[in-house]
């Protein structure tokens, strides 16, 4: 096996499982391309060698007792630094909590240990979650694989760039207003954000309690199926996860067929300021639907240009409650941009907040009821420019960062607001040779539905085998 980093997570685990690779074998293939490609992308904040090594010798140990093997038997993966593992240091990706050690574990580690996986370290993230590029003051910026003078996306900055760079098969990340899917589009990659409340939050970094999502980032439909199965689900110990029952989602990504669905696009907001590579690129994805039998419609979506701004009526005053006593006793010890971006949040009044959480279920409900009317899923641009530079997009805190960080979420911050599932595809390359992505969004719920029509389109145009060189 030559270079067996570059394997999907589905293709490493059946290799660990057909005993054709040890899982120390795997674990220290990945460790050596973490040490080499850390200088160039920073995705790490810790890596944990030892621990990754004692994980995958008990693997291997496992599968020579005859024990049954899991789902992510002997696979290496990394996780955002802000999923507490009792006992070890989690930065939240900040100087605050630089010496942070947790006394839990996140529900949805302790699922990714029990289907066999081999936890590798923490990576790097926007500071406490708060930033749509990547970029980090304490820790360093992290780096595009494909280009590494561009942003990674954020806030899962180190997810989306272990993962694309080959360090690892998959990675966790959040998602607030986007960032789990624009790090999974700037680096090529299938990124999910859930339903609201299908996956659990115990032990994970919070941000905004009505926004928060957990979800993987993976290289393909099938591996970010098979992660999403395995932390979905109720839990005892957060109530607000849901006891929907769990869809097969990997079940779903087999054989895959859309013939005969309808596919919504959006005839305003999404499409506005986009760039003439980025409207090419997603033609060229829906005619492959098209091709596939598929039908797509267009569609007027109701509310959008009010979304934002209640999003962040939402967000604003979740986190600034977080924040607050950190914001007063050691400001200095924020970021600038994020310290920035905190601060209103305690000018926001409670009827504003208030108001935005009566009006949701009404305003998600209109947008069910008007794009699926006609239409069993709704595809958008992920990102609807090309990657920025870190240059052009460190902003900081000037006057033009609120605008900056606007259009970086345009198309996928009022997803958070509406709650729904969204799973972000590769679609090619713009102008400036990064990647470029849709998002499929449906009804509550159908994350199935979404990794079933992605994956036909992934087996159409081979366009996941791509990695960087």
């Amino acid at each position: 096996m030559s270079d067996p980093t570059l394997m999907s997570l589905v293709e490493a685990s059946d290799a660990v499982t057909a005993k054709k690779i040890s899982a120390r074998e795997l674990t220290e293939a990945c460790l050596s391309k973490a040490d080499r490609m850390q200088p160039m992308l920073n995705c790490f904040i810790s890596l944990d060698a030892e621990g990754a090594l004692a994980e995958a010798d008990a693997a291997d140990a496992a599968l020579a007792r005859g024990d049954a093997p899991g789902l992510l038997h002997g696979v290496p993966l990394a996780h955002k630094d802000m999923y507490y593992r009792a006992g070890k240091v989690s930065t939240c990706g900040s100087k605050i909590r630089k010496d942070f050690v947790p006394d839990h574990t996140a529900t949805v580690l302790e699922r990714l240990a029990a289907a066999g996986a081999v936890h590798m370290g923490g990576l790097n993230m926007s500071e406490f979650a708060v930033g749509p590029f990547g970029h980090n003051e304490h820790w360093g910026h992290c780096h595009n694989p494909w280009n590494p003078d561009h942003v990674t996306g954020g806030s899962s900055s180190g997810s989306g760039s272990s993962v694309g760079g080959r360090v690892v098969f998959g990675a966790l990340g959040s998602d607030t207003g986007g960032s789990i899917r624009l790090p999974a589009a700037c680096c090529g990659l299938v990124g999910m954000k859930g339903t609201q409340t299908r996956v659990s939050r115990y032990g994970v970094m919070g941000l905004s309690f009505s926004l928060d999502n957990v979800g993987p980032l993976t290289r393909t439909v099938r591996d970010n199926a098979r992660m999403m199965g395995i932390v979905a689900g109720a839990d005892p110990k957060d109530l607000t996860a849901s006891a929907v029952p769990v869809d097969d989602y990997e079940a779903a990504t087999i054989d895959a067929e859309v013939k005969g669905l309808r596919i919504a696009v959006p005839s305003n907001y999404y499409y506005d300021g986009a760039s003439d590579d980025v409207k090419a690129l997603m033609k060229a994805s829906l005619e492959a639907f098209e091709r596939l039998g598929a039908e797509v419609v267009t569609v007027e979506v109701l509310d959008h240009e009010k979304l934002a701004d209640l999003a962040i009526a939402l967000r604003g005053p979740e986190g600034a409650v977080l924040h607050q006593a950190w914001m007063r006793d050691c400001p200095e010890d924020y970021g600038a941009q994020v310290k920035a971006r905190l601060e209103p949040g305690l000018a926001i009044s409670g009827t504003e907040y208030v108001t935005s959480q009566q009006i949701r279920p009404q305003i998600t409900k209109r947008f069910v009821d008007t794009v699926f009317a006609n239409a069993d899923v709704f595809h958008a641009p992920t990102i609807n420019i090309p990657v920025p530079s870190i240059e052009e997009s460190d902003v900081k805190a000037s006057p033009n960062f609120p605008a900056v960080i606007a259009g970086m979420t345009h198309c996928t911050r009022p997803i958070n607001y509406l709650g729904l599932p969204s799973l972000s595809v590769p679609a090619g390359f713009t102008d400036n040779g990064l990647p470029a992505s849709f998002q499929l969004i449906g009804r509550p719920f159908a994350e199935a539905l979404l990794y079933r029509v992605a994956s036909a389109y992934e087996v159409e145009t081979g366009l996941l085998d791509a990695a960087p060189s």
